[in-house]
């Protein structure tokens, strides 16, 4: 058994994992949470105490950083002299090594593992799968890996650690610290969370002008089903001219000219120093 401390393990993030973590048995969890209520959180949930850093980090081969994403690099700095050589450091998210926010250290490893959630199209069959939007639970999902730094044969180290506490994991894609960041915050949150964020603004003027929420709610997330299932190739069909025409003299009015630019290494770059 490889020894995994599992820092912010009563935090949200850290409450996720630390439950799929028990699951298993290739890793020797020591639970770091500095609030009271958080150590609380892990004593009900596991039947074991949370341990001083010092303790949690002795002879640790991994530090999972299940911490946000503004104070990485301040715990990151705090912890980084008692880390052993040779250990890797594993972060959920791109945005803090991306910004430079992890101290500098050669003989250690940097890794990060990132979920992409339960996709909208998949093969559940009970409804708790079904509902396990975030998973982590019960639903498959995909996660995607980035070697900041280390050997090559780290990689398959924190490839197990993303497969153990983003269980159920179906697939797993491997890219590098750029193409993550184009990943998140560029495609998923800064375009398709602001498209769903409009998406929901115009169901609500539809609703505003006399139309009931039920209504508006069935009719758009039926559509954004089955237009969604052509448009990304989940289902071998063709829009009708008419929906043809309307998506045609719809993207201008609803995008700049120019928005593309948002993938820019200077709009990535500004995007991420935004959220650390």
């Amino acid at each position: 058994m490889k020894k995994l401390a599992l820092f912010g393990a009563g935090g949200k993030m850290g409450m996720r994992l630390g439950a799929n973590l028990a699951k298993t048995d290739e890793f020797e969890t020591m639970h770091v949470e500095v609030s009271e209520a958080g150590q609380a959180a892990v004593r009900e949930a596991y039947g074991i105490d949370c341990v001083d850093v010092d303790i949690a980090l002795d002879g640790a081969d991994i530090i999972v950083l299940a911490v946000p994403d503004t104070v990485i690099g301040k715990v990151a700095h705090g912890i980084i002299d008692k880390v052993k050589s040779g250990a890797v450091i594993f972060v959920l998210d791109g945005a803090a090594p991306f910004a430079g926010h992890l101290p500098e250290r050669a003989d250690i490893t940097y890794f990060m593992s990132h979920p992409c959630h339960p996709p909208i199209w998949n093969n559940e069959n009970t409804t708790e799968e079904r509902r396990d939007y975030f998973g982590g639970i019960s639903a498959d999902q995909g996660i995607v890996n980035v070697l900041i730094q280390g050997p090559e044969e780290h990689y398959a180290v924190g490839k197990s650690v993303g497969k153990a506490i983003y269980a159920p994991v179906v697939r797993s894609h491997r890219v590098t610290l750029k193409q993550f960041a184009l990943l998140e915050p560029g495609l998923s949150e800064t375009v398709n969370g602001s498209l769903m964020k409009v998406l929901r603004m115009a169901m609500d003027e539809v609703v505003k002008k006399g139309v009931s929420y039920d209504c508006a709610r069935d009719f758009l997330l039926g559509h954004m089903n089955i237009m969604g299932a052509v448009m990304f190739d989940q289902h071998q069909g063709v829009f009708s001219d008419a929906a043809n025409k309307a998506i045609e003299f719809g993207i201008p009015v609803l995008m700049k000219d120019d928005w593309l630019r948002c993938f820019d290494d200077d709009e990535i770059a500004a995007s991420v120093n935004r959220i650390t």
